[in-house]
């Protein structure tokens, strides 16, 4: 299975979809765009996993990376829309007492 993430920036703040399954195999994809992102002082991004149907270790410790450097540049960032497996894999690891994760929202993309 592939992983896509697409961006859209709205009301000064920056949203990510991100769809598919997140591995060894599809982390190297993820782990770029998120670096690509331009984070200055004050942003906030908001990335939603409600399509991720599945991710490993790999996964978390992209996100963890993101949210680390993000923090560093001043910016703000919250998982959203993650399912209760994804939820219980922050849960179980104690990165959902790190990281900014709220589980009931889904943000939709408009076009």
């Amino acid at each position: 299975m592939d992983m896509a993430i697409h961006f859209k920036e709205l009301d000064n703040k920056l949203y990510g979809f991100v769809e598919g399954e997140i591995d060894t195999f599809t982390a190297s994809g993820l782990r770029e765009e998120l670096e690509a992102v331009k984070i200055t002082e004050g942003l906030e991004i908001v990335l939603n996993l409600s399509k991720v149907n599945y991710m490993d270790s790999t996964g978390l410790g992209i996100f963890v990376a993101f949210y680390k450097r993000t923090l560093r540049e001043n910016g703000k960032v919250k998982l959203v829309g993650l399912s209760n497996r994804l939820q219980r894999l922050f849960e179980i690891t104690g990165l959902s007492d790190l990281m900014d994760i709220e589980t009931d929202k889904k943000v939709e993309l408009r076009k």
